[in-house]
């Protein structure tokens, strides 16, 4: 019997698209709950930030089409934009500064996506999200809890706490991600190091929430960048 779906929505698809979906509804639940337990608005918008970011290792691990994760970003864009209009995303954008960040973070996946999964490079996509989404994340969230140290640039206050732990969350990152594609050589750990202080110094200069933009884009095209490189002269 031929199947009644249209070819896009095929059982594979569907499949993908449940499980990211199912994904992303727990992370919500989890911000959900974690404000109901009364944590500032700072911690719920860190787990949807650190969260949501990890539907990159599902779309790579289930070789999710590159057009549904664009479509998606575009989607996510949209709204996020209509959110600084409309209270659709209080929860993420209450954080009592002004900031894009949401719209950055949602542009910075489908552009990600479009560039690494045509010529079958996820790993630079997952490794620009990742670094942006484990490494701001903690890296905030360290610094107001534990920063004794401040500084500020162009009216931004950061710290040498927060900026040591984007520093090292992203050559975590950056390293566990090229070790688990091309195994422990030398290239590995040099070009996280490289990526690693790169994202920091961006992450330390963003304004207005860029840094979901700058940090992604930045740290991938820097890793494919060097790690060609590397891989070429140790071969």
């Amino acid at each position: 019997m031929p199947s009644l779906l249209p070819p896009l929505l095929t059982p594979p698809l569907l499949t993908q698209c449940a499980i990211v979906i199912a994904w992303l509804a727990i992370v919500g639940g989890a911000s959900e709950t974690a404000r109901r337990l009364g944590f500032g608005p700072e911690i719920t918008r860190k787990i949807v930030h650190i969260g949501a970011g990890q539907v990159i290792l599902l779309a790579w691990w289930l070789a999710v089409p590159a057009w549904t994760s664009i479509l998606a970003s575009i989607v996510f864009s949209i709204v996020a934009l209509l959110s600084y209009r409309f209270p659709l995303l209080p929860g993420i954008n209450g954080v009592g500064r002004q900031s894009w960040g949401t719209f950055f973070y949602a542009i910075s996946i489908g552009l990600l996506v479009g560039l690494f999964w045509p010529p079958h490079l996820p790993q630079y996509a997952a490794i620009g999200i990742l670094t942006m989404t484990w490494g701001d994340g903690l890296a905030a969230l360290i610094g107001q809890r534990f920063g004794q140290h401040p500084y500020q640039i162009w009216g931004e206050k950061k710290s040498w706490e927060g900026s040591l732990t984007m520093l090292l969350v992203s050559y975590c990152v950056c390293s566990l991600v090229l070790l688990a594609v091309q195994g422990p050589v030398l290239a590995t750990w040099l070009v996280a190091l490289a990526v690693a202080v790169v994202a920091t110094a961006l992450e330390s200069i963003s304004k207005y929430g860029i840094d979901n933009l700058s940090v992604p884009l930045g740290t991938a095209t820097l890793c494919f960048w060097l790690n060609s490189i590397a891989l070429t002269l140790t071969v």
